[in-house]
């Protein structure tokens, strides 16, 4: 009761920081999942969850995902996406915010700056086990915690075009480094400074870097970029699913450059306490999606314009998950 009342008093404080995200699409994102007093299953309603989180294709996947599952035991549950992780992470610490999708390693370099400092070294690894731990010890103190992290993950990534790749047999980035010739990159804005971008590729793989074209992670003038020659080398993340139909591939990160972002449902700790149901489910949903799957369903958003609501249903119904 006590806890319930808090969260209903500081609904109006709260309400303007989580709407940001209202214009993700509402039939996708509706925050209201219906009248609460009958769950998937067919029994009784066990309470209200509110799902946080950032306001983009894969993260409204995966809320929607969380909220179809646990609607599916029987709760009540509102999906409310923002702009950024330092706008929910301090509402799931007040306890206003009860499950938010995430990525390791972000997540835990996030916690350990707000600890220590923006300028804190970097502690999240490759290793998802050691990074697990370490983000479980940074969450403790501020009343969060990680449930099991997926399989799937959304990490940097770099490209080249199939059809370069298999002229000079491709298939890692060593392989790319082994050609021992400059290599042009296109990437976001901060590459040239970052240990997982042109640092990273020179140190870790021994590549020349001779140019980093600033063009965006990820975006439509990047691959641009490396399908008309401009770059050899195109940044990206581990999940997008436009690669393929533009001709472009993926090459395997086989020395860890990266960090681990495996996906990780972040939750309360006094909520998860009261509803250890909760992470069963959530925990169960993780074991079971790759990063396949997390692109397929960001394809099916992005390329074929279904709804991530849509989307969501389709794979847990697939899945026997609902």
């Amino acid at each position: 009761m006590t806890r319930s009342l808090s969260r209903r008093l500081t609904a109006a404080a709260v309400a303007p920081l989580l709407l940001l995200g209202a214009c993700a699409g509402e039939d996708a994102l509706d925050a209201d999942s219906g009248d609460g007093g009958d769950s998937g299953n067919g029994g009784e309603a066990k309470g209200e969850v509110v799902i946080g989180g950032q306001n983009y294709t894969e993260m409204q996947i995966m809320s929607e995902v969380y909220k179809q599952v646990l609607e599916n035991a029987g709760y009540d549950v509102t999906v409310q996406l923002v702009e950024s992780r330092a706008v929910y992470t301090p509402e799931m610490q007040r306890g206003n915010v009860d499950v938010s999708a995430d990525y390791l390693s972000s997540m835990t370099n996030y916690l350990n700056a707000e600890e220590n400092g923006p300028d804190a070294p970097l502690v999240a690894s490759p290793d998802v086990d050691e990074t697990v731990e370490k983000l479980r010890e940074l969450a403790e103190p501020t009343g969060i915690e990680p449930l099991e992290p997926a399989e799937a993950e959304n990490a940097n990534a770099f490209f080249v075009t199939q059809e370069f790749a298999e002229e000079n047999d491709l298939a890692t980035l060593s392989d790319l480094a082994d050609l021992g010739e400059p290599v042009t990159l296109a990437a976001a804005e901060d590459c040239s400074e970052r240990s997982d971008c042109k640092l990273g590729l020179e140190e870790t793989y021994g590549m020349e870097i001779s140019k980093v074209e600033p063009l965006g992670y990820a975006t439509t003038q990047t691959k641009e970029a490396v399908k008309s020659g401009e770059v050899v080398l195109g940044q990206t993340g581990t999940s997008d699913a436009s690669l393929e139909q533009d001709g472009l591939v993926l090459l395997e990160d086989d020395k860890n450059l990266q960090n681990a972002e495996n996906l990780v449902p972040m939750v309360n700790s006094e909520f998860i306490e009261a509803n250890s149901e909760v992470a069963d489910l959530l925990n169960e949903m993780s074991s079971g999606l790759s990063t396949e799957e997390l692109a397929e369903m960001i394809g099916k958003v992005d390329l074929e314009r279904r709804t991530p609501e849509e989307v969501a249903n389709d794979y847990l119904s697939g899945e026997g998950l609902i």
